[in-house]
């Protein structure tokens, strides 16, 4: 049998494996080691797996996950995002669906310590749905809009799914962070815009809440700043070479945990859930990348992604619609398959054909960021829904239909980020030369 029918099926295997039910990390490495031992021999593939899980697992440079993980679920169980909503409600809750703004720029602020975009919309379920809920909004935007700023945490540093390209690609994991930081807020004021023009179109969705006074205000801010610094301090760090990328996350592990203790909203139990969450979220991803490592290796031994480059390169299309050719893909792929394991096993393929085409990959890492953002919030496999359902017991339905309004503005974001790179390469090229 040729190389390119053993390729094959392997692939369909691979598609079989996920549809069946079984995890995506093991699907992958048991399809990779049956194809390395079609095209190898079965003893190579077991010294592959041994060699490649060992290797995944014992890697120092893989630590860096369960430090920007534990800072983000410390973050989440300390009260952290409850008092940027309060500071974020009483500057905004009084215009019209303001609370559903201060939503979106509370949301944006806890960004900056936590990359979890599940944990994100969990919070913010249990936060901001309950008090939009006591001033009338319609739960089609309350629900919608905390699903769909969770996804900001994908793009906006520090980012676990820009860590994880970084680490795939081999890519500086601080240029991507500065990439990620324009986009993530142009994808963000996005979000507001599409609040104000819906409560235009439709007053009752968003009513007004309170007016705060400004002495309310300014007392609400000191937790801002604080988180501001924190941001500062790890992202700044990590561009200047102080610190690697692991002790950044731990430097901002700590300033998290002493914030937290500082306003008296940590105890034992929150900790220790915590950091439950935290090996339950780091131990899936290295289980992800061990399953596309063994993957890879049997893509390489099949030169797979040289075949993928050569085949678009012979359709002989411009380059910008080879790369809306592989951004559907992704959309179509993120479908059907957890977004995050889609990116993992798609991307050794398609980034050398990226930068044949002339592309950074800095700037693909930011575009596939975003098509990860609109993948976590589109049907089928909608996690953010799903996780703001299981908090708020709204049918998913209710807040597909509150996401899809938000789905316009984060698709003419990506367009403009395609066609102008600079946008995202602006902030790496300066600070990061």
């Amino acid at each position: 049998m040729s190389v390119a029918a053993i390729s094959l099926l392997v692939i369909l295997l691979l598609f079989g494996l996920f549809f069946i039910g079984l995890e995506i990390g093991f699907a992958m490495a048991l399809a990779g080691f049956i194809g390395f031992a079609a095209i190898i021999n079965i003893d190579a593939a077991f010294s592959l797996v041994a060699k490649d899980i060992f290797s995944v697992f014992s890697s120092y440079g893989f630590t860096v996950i369960p430090m920007f993980v534990l800072m983000g679920q410390v973050g989440a169980s300390g009260g952290v995002a409850r008092s940027l909503y309060d500071s974020a409600y009483k500057f905004l809750g009084h215009i019209p669906g303001g609370l559903a703004i201060g939503t979106v720029v509370a949301a944006t602020m806890f960004k900056a310590i936590c990359g979890s975009s599940p944990a994100t919309a969990a919070t913010f379920a249990t936060i901001a749905v309950p008090e939009m809920d006591r001033y009338g909004y319609d739960r089609r935007l309350s629900c919608g809009t905390v699903a769909t700023v969770g996804t900001l945490g994908i793009l906006i540093p520090p980012s676990v799914v820009l860590i994880i390209y970084g680490i795939l690609t081999e890519t500086s994991i601080g240029k991507l962070f500065l990439a990620g930081i324009i986009p993530g807020l142009m994808i963000a004021f996005s979000f507001a815009a599409t609040v104000i023009g819906w409560n235009i179109i439709n007053p009752s969705l968003g009513p007004r809440g309170d007016r705060s006074t400004w002495d309310q205000r300014f007392a609400s801010l000191p937790p801002v700043l604080l988180v501001g610094l924190i941001f500062i301090v790890v992202v700044g760090g990590l561009m200047y070479g102080f610190f690697t990328p692991t002790e950044a996350g731990s430097i901002g592990t700590t300033a998290v945990l002493l914030l937290t203790f500082a306003k008296k909203d940590m105890n034992l139990k929150k900790f220790i859930k915590a950091i439950k969450e935290t090996l339950r979220i780091a131990c899936m991803v290295l289980v992800l990348i061990a399953g596309a490592t063994i993957l890879g290796h049997f893509f390489a031994v099949t030169r797979t992604p040289f075949l993928v480059a050569q085949w678009m390169e012979g359709l002989q299309l411009d380059r910008n619609i080879i790369m809306l050719i592989i951004v559907a893909v992704y959309l179509i792929g993120g479908s059907f398959i957890e977004d995050l394991a889609f990116l993992i096993l798609a991307t050794p393929i398609f980034l050398p054909v990226v930068i044949k085409m002339g592309y950074d990959p800095i700037w693909f890492g930011v575009i596939v960021c975003v098509i990860t953002m609109i993948g976590i919030i589109l049907p089928p496999v909608a996690i953010n829904a799903f996780v703001v359902s299981g908090v708020t017991k709204e049918p998913v339905g209710t807040i597909y239909k509150g996401v899809y309004p938000y789905l316009v503005g984060m698709v003419i974001c990506l367009l403009i980020l395609l066609l102008f790179p600079e946008i995202s390469l602006w902030a790496p090229n300066t600070f990061m030369k």
